[in-house]
């Protein structure tokens, strides 16, 4: 299975987009966290209880910072039957980092195909409409739906981001990559906010008694964004690369997921008609990922680890620890002198070395040291 359409996956690639958001990679972290007060994060598993009812993902969420929104698994659509849509926000500001479902839409160059399903209608559970790049998909797809309700709303630029189509979308040809940036006004705050994504498309010829025509599959996918209050985006950019360089993809789901699809493809399987039909699917797969998957899986890891190893430590601001409960490094915020962790998978950051969070807790926090 190509793993590069997998909803999830993107999540693991964030990490490997925001060295080349160059506006969001700011240094102002201090206007975010005054000198002095430490930073906590605590460790955050998300259930798949829709679905596989086991644990999907998880990463290091700040405190004060909340989480909302998870899997939806889509009942019409076989090559894609679940997206990933959610919320992490500071409850006591406006900074948050969202994520978008994956936009699967079909296309073909058969004016009879096309007749029988014209643009806007529905072709096995994707919505036929041309393709277009990546920049014209935020303008003319994401944000119409997503905030161009909001007052004043305002582009402010749009890049182009051929690195980043590259490096998510293997270089395969017709692949675009992009970034907008925008204003608007929510609750009668000035915002702004930086949304990217990705297109990819699969063309394939089709024989047929009136000769071949052709197919093409297509995605607007890795769609996530940052956003806060207008001129304090910035502040936060090291808490959002705290949240997304942690995130980690459970590879029991990753198994689950791709061994429905290919279920669903070798029974012929185009629609799931109900949420029992579902559930018997699910339970019939396994969730002990193969040898093949596996193998994808950790190399595909490996290639952005070493792409956020490259660029994050001085781009991103952020350093690397030990940590002794997890016997294995973790990525936290750069620019305190010390950090501390404890077994329940919290940790601080601060700059005051007379800190300490044993005082008043009944945990058992240790000092991380850099490896």
């Amino acid at each position: 299975m190509n793993t590069r359409f997998n909803p999830i996956y993107f999540c693991l690639l964030l990490i490997t987009w925001l060295p080349y958001a160059g506006t969001t990679a700011g240094q102002n972290t201090a206007a975010a966290n005054p000198a002095g007060n430490p930073l906590k994060f605590s460790h955050f598993s998300f259930k798949d209880s829709q679905g596989t009812g086991i644990d999907a993902f998880s990463f290091l969420l700040p405190e004060k910072w909340q989480f909302n929104g998870g899997i939806n698994w889509i009942l019409d659509n076989p090559a894609m039957p679940a997206t990933v849509a959610f919320r992490v926000y500071n409850t006591q500001g406006k900074d948050e980092f969202e994520t978008f479902g994956n936009r699967c839409f079909f296309w073909t160059t058969s004016l009879r195909l096309l007749t029988m399903f014209p643009p806007g209608t529905k072709y096995f559970g994707s919505t036929v409409k041309l393709p277009v790049d990546a920049q014209t998909a935020l303008k003319k797809i994401i944000l119409p739906k997503e905030r161009e309700n909001y007052p004043d709303f305002k582009i402010v630029s749009s890049t182009e981001l051929p690195d980043l189509a590259k490096a998510l979308g293997g270089g395969k040809a017709g692949t675009t990559g992009a970034k907008v940036r925008f204003t608007y006004v929510k609750n009668g705050i000035p915002m702004e906010e930086e949304i990217y994504a990705v297109v990819e498309k699969i063309t394939f010829p089709v024989r047929s008694m009136n000769g071949t025509f052709f197919n093409t599959i297509w995605y607007v996918d890795y769609i996530f964004s940052f956003k806060g209050e207008k001129g304090k985006l910035e502040s936060q950019t090291k808490i959002f690369q705290t949240i997304t360089s942690s995130f980690k993809l459970n590879p029991k789901w990753f198994a689950k997921y791709s061994n429905l699809i290919e279920y669903m493809a070798q029974q012929k399987i185009t629609q799931i008609r109900s949420v029992g039909e579902f559930s018997s699917m699910l339970s019939k797969v396994s969730d002990q990922i193969r040898g093949e998957q596996l193998e994808q899986f950790e190399s595909r890891g490996k290639v952005y680890d070493k792409v956020s190893e490259k660029f994050s430590d001085n781009t991103l601001g952020i350093d690397r620890y030990y940590d002794p409960y997890e016997e294995k490094q973790v990525e936290l915020p750069s620019g305190y002198n010390h950090a501390w962790c404890n077994n329940n998978g919290e940790y601080v950051v601060t700059d005051n070395p007379n800190y300490n969070p044993n005082v008043g807790s009944n945990l058992n926090w240790q000092e991380l040291k850099k490896p």
